[in-house]
């Protein structure tokens, strides 16, 4: 296969494994295609993605589906192929075992118990391996696993809605509605794309959102919605706290109002308490986000107000954001969207990385570089 024909296929697999990001947790969303040289042109005979539950692997639902036809193909991953024994037998064993003449992948795997491992197994048994196909995009697709292997936390978005004269919400009066249809489908399609929703309490008491996925198709996702709720002011019947057993909803606290009559009732509902060390009524960011490294998730999509924005800005735990400007202004006093923490931030380490128009609203996205 030539050059530009790897490419191509692999920005395909790369869109296979797109389809089930948020769902396979805490497992990377991998795609993979097994390809053969039908007359000097590339015929896909199989494609998979990673299973939701983060089992099969996309190498072994693709090798499945293509059986005999495997022999003598080429695999394309977006991920190095996995070489430990964990629930299953590892996927560089099924790749060996399917005959393919070559493999080609995105990435290495930074995982320690693969990491050029996966690689190695395969060429040692004579099948012929590229890597390093699309690999900067493969970074941004994998983005989550490699934060949480790295640093050992999820990797997170931070998402800003503001007015054309940069507010966020009235001073006083009703809920602001900034952004445009067009835009608030965007949101409900990275909610759809994220192991969970991160709000703040204001957030919470202030608007009482559902947190879940309104797109056709896609109202079965369910990401866990994630309050950062120091004091537990939670009320017990907000909608959250109402539907926490149809949709997994967890509260990080302080570690001394997990044990509070509050935090019973809460439980009683079925909202799961994630106690972190605080000081005062100011979480430890960084601590509560690699607890829910440790719980497996990989990548938060947080829906900021601007008290929030601004403690994860403080602290360094901004990966990427997206900021969606209305054309409209609020024309009166408000709350201003992006505090000074974040709006430095935004001067470096996040870099800009792309700008589109949704309807009337201008939506930016900076991401931190891996």
């Amino acid at each position: 296969m030539s050059e530009a024909t790897d490419r191509r296929l692999m920005a395909l697999a790369l869109a296979l494994g797109h389809r089930h990001l948020g769902r396979t947790w805490p497992n990377p969303s991998v795609g993979a295609l097994v390809v053969r040289d039908r007359d000097g042109a590339a015929e896909i005979v199989a494609a998979g993605a990673t299973q939701p539950g983060g089992r099969p692997h996309a190498e072994r639902v693709a090798l499945a589906a293509a059986g005999e036809a495997a022999r003598g193909a080429t695999l394309y991953v977006s991920l190095e192929p996995c070489s430990h024994h964990g629930r299953t037998p590892p996927c560089a064993e099924a790749v060996i075992a399917s005959g393919v003449a070559r493999v080609v992948t995105a990435l290495e795997d930074p995982d320690p118990r693969v990491s050029g491992r996966g690689h190695a197994l395969v060429r040692e048994a004579g099948i012929a391996v590229t890597t390093g196909v699309l690999a900067g995009e493969a970074r941004r697709a994998h983005a989550g696993h490699i934060r949480r292997v790295r640093d050992g936390r999820p990797h997170l978005l931070v998402k800003v809605a503001r007015t054309a004269d940069g507010f966020s919400a009235r001073l006083a009066g009703p809920r602001l509605m900034i952004s445009g249809e067009a835009c608030n489908a965007r949101t409900h399609l990275a909610r759809a794309h994220a192991d969970a929703i991160m709000v703040g309490s204001a957030t919470v008491q202030a608007d009482d959102p559902r947190l879940d996925v309104r797109l056709p198709g896609l109202e079965d996702r369910r990401p866990v919605r994630i309050v950062v709720d120091s004091r537990l002011t939670l009320p017990p019947d907000s909608t959250l706290a109402r539907t926490a057993t149809r949709q997994p909803t967890w509260l990080l606290c302080g570690e001394a109002a997990a044990a509070s009559a509050p935090a019973e009732r809460l439980r009683a509902l079925g909202v799961e308490l994630v106690p972190v060390p605080s000081t005062g009524d100011r979480l430890d960011l960084a601590a509560a986000l690699r607890e829910l490294g440790g719980r497996g998730l990989t990548r938060i999509l947080c829906e900021a107000g601007p008290s929030l924005g601004q403690a994860l800005a403080e602290a360094d735990l901004v990966d990427e954001l997206i900021v969606s400007t209305s054309a409209r202004p609020l024309d009166e006093p408000g709350a201003p969207a992006i505090g000074p923490a974040l709006a430095a931030a935004m001067a470096g380490p996040l870099v800009l990385a792309g700008e589109e128009r949704a309807g009337e609203d201008l939506i930016k996205r900076y991401e931190r570089p891996l």
